[in-house]
């Protein structure tokens, strides 16, 4: 008689990894305290962070510490003084070396605060630690990103960069202040509202909306509103939740995998989120052009862009801080032979097969603008003038690579 395959099945084993909650923000006060709050609730917890300090100089100052016990303080001197390198070379081996050294003990990995989580995300993504990639080693259980209320809004407004805080990593660091913020903020599944018994309830209210604007997918968990910390609940709402997705795409790549990068907003709030999508491609002068203007309304944008001059190529866009970035993100498929298509995720063709059309197959703008009182119908009306007329529209493809581009040669 052969085995009954329903009552012969065995469970699958227990996941023994170590759980790693990594936790970033920009205020280190606030997130050193969210991390002593998380150590008061599990005297075996390991709390790993690093003082880039000295990182222009080669030089990173680990610290390793329980509850009650200061593990490890040392300082490690690095072949290149920078983020990625950090990473590779003592952030991650160090915590699979903590795995095998203590074994059944969660981590929490203390970012400081120029470094954005995704950088993280990305490094575990290729890292080996003798041989081992790192996640076979540690199970990346969250990210959660700290904001403190009272900053949150100053910082995100801000012109500054890193380097006007001394904050940057290295000589050739010049992100903005904004930028690092609302990239923690968007990459973590979870956000830390951190408060204190005198903020404004109102606009407490206001950083709760703008931060879900910004991060429509991560659960909030507000801390601070009163005199007392609930240390164990917290550490419920936020640890060994298993809210990671390591299969989930980049930020700039979510839209390609047809995935939402706003929430639908009408426009009622003070905090407007905006989305704007068309078939049409952009006129590259008349974007070109408009771009001081968006991004000076906008707080935040994010998406992909599709340029007539250039109908092949994914433009990545995102603005913070009155800036702007764009990049390629590669071929749009129907610039592929159908062959190359397996080259991309499964995500990615489903959503193009969901949205093919047949004349300009999967090339499309979608971008998402947020802001404070943004303007919907005055920020639609200034994106749609940028677009191609129908005339222009109408000279076909053999036209647009002749139109003005001030981006020509930008995404290689």
């Amino acid at each position: 008689m052969s085995a009954n395959p329903i009552t012969s099945a065995l469970p699958a084993p227990a996941d023994s990894r170590p759980a790693v909650t990594v936790l970033s923000g920009f205020s280190p006060g606030a997130v050193h305290a969210a991390a002593r709050a998380l150590l008061i609730a599990d005297d075996r917890l390991l709390v790993v962070s690093h003082d880039l300090t000295g990182i222009r100089d080669g030089l990173v100052r680990r610290t390793v510490r329980t509850a009650d016990r200061l593990l490890e303080q040392t300082t490690v001197e690095l072949v290149h003084g920078c983020v990625s390198c950090t990473l590779r070379e003592d952030v991650l081996p160090t915590l699979a070396r903590l795995a095998h050294t203590r074994p059944g003990d969660d981590i929490v990995l203390v970012l400081p605060p120029s470094v954005e989580p995704e950088a993280v995300a990305s490094a575990c993504a290729h890292c080996r630690v003798d041989g081992v990639p790192v996640t076979e080693t540690v199970r990346f259980d969250s990210y959660v990103t700290v904001v403190d209320a009272d900053r949150f809004l100053d910082d995100l407004t801000s012109s500054d960069d890193l380097r006007h805080r001394d904050l940057h990593a290295a000589d050739d660091d010049h992100r903005a202040v904004a930028e690092v913020v609302v990239h923690q903020v968007e990459f973590s599944d979870t956000v830390v509202l951190w408060s204190r018994p005198g903020t404004d309830t109102l606009e407490l209210s206001r950083i709760g909306t703008l931060v879900h604007r910004l991060a429509p997918w991560a659960v909030q968990v507000p801390v601070g509103t009163s005199r007392s910390l609930d240390c164990t609940g917290l550490t419920t709402l936020v640890r060994r939740t298993g809210r990671h997705n390591p299969e989930r795409p980049g930020l700039l790549g979510l839209a390609l995998e047809g995935r939402p990068i706003a929430v639908h907003d009408t426009g009622s709030s003070e905090v407007v989120s905006l989305l704007f999508e068309s078939r049409r491609p952009f006129h590259p002068q008349r974007l070109h052009d408009a771009l001081d203007e968006l991004t000076g309304e906008a707080l935040r944008g994010r998406g992909q862009l599709w340029i007539a001059s250039q109908p092949d190529t994914v433009v990545a866009f995102e603005s913070a801080g009155g800036g702007v970035r764009m990049g390629g993100l590669g071929y749009w498929l129907a610039a592929l032979p159908p062959e190359r298509w397996t080259e991309t995720s499964i995500g990615r063709r489903i959503a193009a097969d969901l949205t093919w059309d047949p004349y300009y197959g999967d090339r499309r703008t979608v971008i998402a603008l947020i802001g404070l009182h943004l303007n919907h119908a005055t920020t639609t009306a200034l994106l749609e003038s940028c677009l191609l007329t129908d005339a222009e529209l109408a000279g076909g493809t053999e036209t647009w690579h002749a139109l003005p581009d001030p981006f020509a040669g930008c995404f290689p």
